[in-house]
C-alpha cells in the first residue's frame, strides 16, 4: 500500500494499563483539537486524486460504517460524489459519525422521548423542558465526550518520552489556531478492491492513530501504532443498560463477564473501531472502561481499567469479517460506477436492515439546497 503520513504522535502512557478499580483515576477535561474532516475537504486527498492513486477515496470513519453496515441499528447516511472515473465518499457534518452510540445493540437500547406529534399540535409533547441524562442522545454526547478525553489524557505529551513527527505536518491545523493540537498520526494508505488481477479499482483511505507505545520499533513505519478508545458505563439500573453488570465490583474479578456483555449491546460500535485500527495498521488498540463518579451525574467520570488488544485478534473474537466488509464497499463502488457522474446519498433504513442508494441534485448537503428528484436503488443486507 501507498502512504503518505501526516501529523504528531506522543507516546501512550503505559500507567493506564495498570489502573484497577481499586485505583481509579479520574477523567480529566483537556483541550486539544482534533479534526474530522471530511475526504472532499481533506487537501491530501485532493493532491492524492489529483496524481490518480486510486479510484475511490474516503476516511477510515466512513469506510467503517460501510462494513459494518450489517450491525448497525441506528440510521446513517454516506454522500458519495462521483466524478469522472473517481468516487468520493463523505459524511455530512453534524450527522452520525461525529458521535459515538451507546448499547445500540442492545435488545432494550436507550431511548428518545417521541417527538411531538405533527398531527395533533394540542397534544402534550412528550418531549421534556431538561433532556434526560440516560436518553440515546445524551448518552451519544457524554460518550463521545468521555472518547476524545480518555485519547487525550492518556498520552504523554512532555519529556522524557518524544514526539514523533510524522513525514508532514497536520494538513488540518492553520496558523491562526491558539488550542494546541492532540496526538494524532493521518496515514494515507492504498487498498486494492480488485478481485481479479486485471482489474484496477484501488481505494485510498485516510486513517488514523492516536499515539505510539515506546520501544515496539519505529511508529514513522508504522511500528508499535496505537488507537485509543473507550467504553462508558452510565448507570447499571437505567433503562437501556443491557443487563451490564455493575463495573466497579465485576471488572476486576469477572472482566469476562463485562467484555461479553459489552460485545452484545455495542457490538457495532466495538466492530467499527477495530476495523478502523486495522485499516490504520495499528499493532494495538487500548480500550478503556469509564464510569460516571455518580450514576446521576454526567458531568463527572472515572477510569476503571485499559484493556489493550490486538485489532486483528479482536476482529476474530467480535466475528468481525474484514472480507465481507470489502465486499459490501466494492458492491457500493461498482452500483456507482454504473451511474453517471453525480452526486448520490447512500441511506440506512431508520428502521430494517436495508441500505438504499439515492441519486440527489448537486448542490444539496452544501447549503443551496435545490429541490431535485431522487432516484431510488435498495439492496438488502445480510443481518
Amino acid at each position: 500500500a501507498f502512504r503518505e503520513s501526516y501529523g504528531k504522535l506522543f507516546a501512550y502512557d503505559k500507567s493506564y494499563d495498570r489502573v484497577t478499580t481499586k485505583t481509579e483515576k479520574p477523567l480529566q477535561l483537556v483541550d486539544r483539537i482534533k479534526y474530522n474532516t471530511t475526504t472532499s475537504d481533506d487537501p491530501v486527498i485532493q493532491e492524492l486524486a489529483s496524481k490518480n492513486v486510486a479510484k475511490v477515496y474516503a476516511t477510515d470513519v466512513i469506510l467503517s460504517v460501510l462494513m459494518c453496515a450489517p450491525r448497525s441499528v441506528y440510521p446513517w447516511d454516506i454522500v458519495i460524489v462521483r466524478e469522472g472515473n473517481n468516487l468520493f465518499f463523505d459524511k455530512r457534518d453534524g450527522g452520525p459519525f461525529d458521535t459515538v452510540t451507546v448499547n445500540e445493540n442492545a435488545a432494550d437500547p436507550p431511548q428518545d422521548p417521541a417527538p411531538p406529534n405533527p398531527n395533533n399540535p394540542n397534544e402534550k409533547s412528550a418531549v421534556p423542558e431538561v433532556p434526560s441524562i440516560n436518553s440515546a442522545t445524551s448518552l451519544s454526547l457524554e460518550a463521545t465526550y468521555i472518547n476524545q478525553n480518555f485519547m487525550f489524557q492518556s498520552v504523554i505529551e512532555n519529556p522524557p518520552s518524544p514526539a514523533i513527527e510524522f513525514a508532514n505536518p497536520n494538513p488540518f491545523y492553520g496558523p491562526e489556531e491558539t488550542e494546541p493540537l492532540a496526538s494524532c498520526g493521518y496515514r494515507y494508505r492504498v487498498f486494492d478492491l480488485g478481485i481479479t488481477d486485471d482489474e484496477d479499482i484501488k481505494i485510498c483511505v485516510r486513517t488514523e492513530v492516536d499515539a505510539y507505545s515506546p520501544g515496539q520499533g519505529n511508529p514513522r513505519e508504522g511500528q508499535g501504532l496505537v488507537t485509543i478508545r473507550a467504553l462508558n458505563e452510565f448507570d447499571p439500573r437505567a433503562q437501556g443498560a443491557g443487563g451490564a453488570p455493575d463495573w466497579r465490583s465485576k471488572l476486576d474479578s469477572q472482566r469476562g463477564a463485562v467484555v461479553a456483555t459489552e460485545m452484545k449491546n455495542n457490538s457495532c460500535k466495538l466492530a467499527k473501531w477495530t476495523v478502523q485500527s486495522v485499516l490504520a495498521g495499528a499493532e494495538l488498540m487500548k480500550v478503556g472502561y469509564i464510569s460516571r463518579a455518580n450514576p446521576r451525574d454526567n458531568t463527572r467520570h472515572v477510569i476503571l481499567s485499559t484493556a489493550s488488544m490486538r485489532p486483528t485478534d479482536f476482529a476474530a473474537q467480535l466475528n468481525v469479517s474484514l472480507a465481507n466488509g470489502w465486499g459490501i464497499v466494492r458492491t457500493v463502488t461498482d452500483m456507482c460506477m454504473k451511474m453517471p457522474e453525480g452526486k448520490y446519498v447512500l441511506v440506512k433504513d431508520p428502521n430494517r436492515p436495508v441500505i438504499r442508494l439515492y441519486s440527489v441534485p448537486f448542490g444539496t448537503f452544501t447549503g443551496d439546497d435545490e429541490d431535485g428528484e431522487a432516484q431510488e436503488e435498495t439492496f438488502e443486507e445480510d443481518e
